[in-house]
C-alpha cells in the first residue's frame, strides 16, 4: 500500500513476530562470579591440629581390619582423606604410624591408670575393679582391642615392634596391676602373693576377651559358647578377689619364694675329704 509520499506502509507485525532487531545479540553487562570466601586462619589451624588424630583413627581401623603387614600407607591416607605426602609429614613410615596408634590408645591409658592408682582413696579391691572395668570400657569394647590380636599374630615377624610393645604396654601394665596388688598387701587387704604372677592372672582374661571379640566374635559361628563380657568380668573379679583377700580367722599363707635357678640346683655339693 502506498501513501501520498510514495512510501510503503505495512501493517504492524503480529505478536511473536521475529524481526532483524530481535535476533541481534545485544551486549550484556559483565556478570561477577562469586569467589569462595577464604577459610579463616583459625579454622585452618584447627583442621591442621586435628589431622594427626584423623590419621591415627584411619590407621587403627585398617590395622585391625587387615593386620599390620597387609596395611599400606596409601590406604591409610585415602581413608583419612589426605594425600600420601601429607601423611609422611606426620609419620615417616608404617612402623612409626603403628607406634603412634599404640601410644595414643594403650600407653596413654596405662599411664592414666597408674596416676589414678597412685591417688586412689578406696579399698584395693575397689581399685582393681575400677582398673578392669575402665580397661573394658576404653579398650575391650572398642576397636582398640584389636591391637592385641595384631601384635600376637604378627609380632614374630617384626622384632623391633615386639620390643616396642613390651616397653610401652606389657611392662607398664604389669607394673600397674602389680602396684594395685602390692597396695592391698601393704594394707593387709590381700594375701602376700607373687606380684608379677598375680598381675598376669588379672590381665589374661582381658586379653582373651579382646582376642575372641576380634576373631570368633566376628564370625557367624553356630553352636559356640556365647560369653557376656560384663558377666565374664564380674566372675573373673569375684574369683580373683576371693583368692586375694584376707579372710578373718583364716591363716595367712607365707609368700611363695622364687624357685632357685636350675643351674644352682644341679651344682655339686662339697664332698668331705
Amino acid at each position: 500500500m502506498l501513501t501520498r509520499q510514495g512510501l510503503r506502509l505495512d501493517p504492524p507485525p503480529p505478536a511473536g513476530y521475529i524481526n532483524d532487531r530481535s535476533v541481534i545479540k545485544m551486549p550484556q553487562p559483565p556478570t561477577r562470579t562469586a569467589t569462595p570466601s577464604p577459610v579463616p586462619k583459625q579454622q585452618r589451624k584447627r583442621r591442621k591440629e586435628a589431622r594427626p588424630q584423623e590419621l591415627l583413627a584411619a590407621a587403627l581401623s585398617l590395622f585391625v581390619e587387615k593386620g599390620f603387614a597387609a596395611t599400606r600407607i596409601d590406604e591409610v591416607a585415602q581413608r583419612a582423606g589426605v594425600s600420601k605426602g601429607t601423611l609422611y609429614l606426620y609419620y615417616p613410615g608404617k612402623e612409626e604410624l603403628f607406634k603412634a596408634v599404640v601410644r595414643q590408645n594403650l600407653s596413654s591409658l596405662i599411664a592414666e591408670g597408674q596416676q589414678a592408682a597412685d591417688h586412689f582413696e578406696g579399698s584395693s579391691a575397689e581399685l582393681l575393679r575400677f582398673l578392669i572395668h575402665t580397661w573394658w570400657e576404653r579398650v575391650g569394647a572398642t576397636d582398640v582391642a584389636g591391637i592385641h590380636k595384631v601384635v600376637l599374630a604378627e609380632v614374630r615377624n617384626f622384632p623391633e615392634l615386639a620390643q616396642f610393645y613390651t616397653d610401652e604396654v606389657i611392662v607398664p601394665a604389669d607394673r600397674l596391676f602389680g602396684t594395685a596388688v602390692q597396695r592391698g598387701i601393704a594394707r593387709s587387704e590381700f594375701r602376700p602373693l607373687p606380684l608379677h604372677e598375680v598381675a598376669q592372672a588379672l590381665m589374661a582374661p582381658l586379653i582373651f576377651m579382646a582376642l575372641h571379640r576380634h576373631s570368633f566374635g566376628c564370625c557367624p559361628v553356630r553352636g559356640g559358647v556365647d560369653v557376656d563380657p560384663a558377666v565374664m568380668l564380674q566372675t573373673h573379679l569375684d574369683l580373683v578377689l576371693c583368692g586375694l583377700e584376707v579372710r578373718p580367722g583364716a591363716a595367712t599363707a607365707p609368700p611363695l619364694s622364687t624357685p632357685a635357678p636350675a643351674a644352682a640346683a644341679r651344682a655339686p655339693k662339697n664332698q668331705k675329704s
